[in-house]
């Protein structure tokens, strides 16, 4: 068991330390990102329900929509609006890189309570798996969410809205894809390894793009 659970949560928190690490001008404080994570651990099950009777309702008759939507938006949505509403606000989140510390934080809290309850169930076996492709994907979900969070945070007031929409959408777009890869081609793997060096490439680019508005900032 306690393998299990070290495999689970050892690549959730290695990613987490890896961009947090990352902030060049102002680390946040543990405690803060800490918190975070718990509130992506906590936001597991109610996903996991809500997910649960949406397959069984049916609600999706095409199963690339629900793919899409069951997975890709829901678990997205829900990350967005804890990251909104407990963090966006706080006087903690004062650098546009902050949003993607925290943005992880959450992600990571998700993905590693989901890794661990998915190897108890499957098996160790699978756990470098898992940490290459869905631990890995949900941290770079969270570091395109947290930059486009940062920019509304910090931009003029009108173009708020607009950064906000996208810290939404890019997010549930590149979760919805991933799925669609994995559901839709038998030889997927061929497929989700340039889909996942396009999205270290991406995340790794959002995540020098806001050190460096950092550098130039005037708050």
């Amino acid at each position: 068991m306690l393998a299990i659970i070290s495999a689970g949560i050892a690549p959730g928190l290695a990613l987490l330390s890896y961009f947090y690490l990352r902030d060049k001008y102002e680390t946040e404080p543990v405690s803060m990102v800490i918190r975070a994570f718990i509130f992506g651990v906590l936001l597991v099950f109610p996903i996991m329900f809500l997910q649960y009777v949406i397959e069984l309702e049916q609600v999706f008759s095409n199963p690339a929509v629900h793919i899409f939507f069951t997975y890709g938006f829901l678990e997205e949505f829900f990350k967005w609006f804890i990251l909104f509403y407990t963090i966006y606000q706080h006087v903690q989140f004062s650098e546009h890189y902050d949003g993607i510390v925290y943005s992880v934080a959450v992600a990571m809290g998700f993905a590693t309570f989901e890794n661990i309850l998915y190897l108890f169930a499957n098996g160790i076996e699978h756990a470098f798996g898992r940490a290459m492709l869905p631990v890995s994907s949900h941290a770079l979900f969270g570091v395109v969410m947290g930059y486009y969070l940062g920019k509304s945070k910090f931009s003029e007031k009108k173009d708020r809205p607009k950064w906000l929409f996208l810290s939404l959408f890019i997010p549930f777009l590149l979760h919805g894809t991933y799925d669609l890869i994995l559901y839709l081609y038998h030889h997927w793997l061929f497929i989700i390894l340039p889909f996942m060096v396009f999205l270290w490439w991406f995340g790794l680019r959002k995540a020098r793009k806001a050190n460096v508005i950092e550098q130039h900032a005037d708050y």
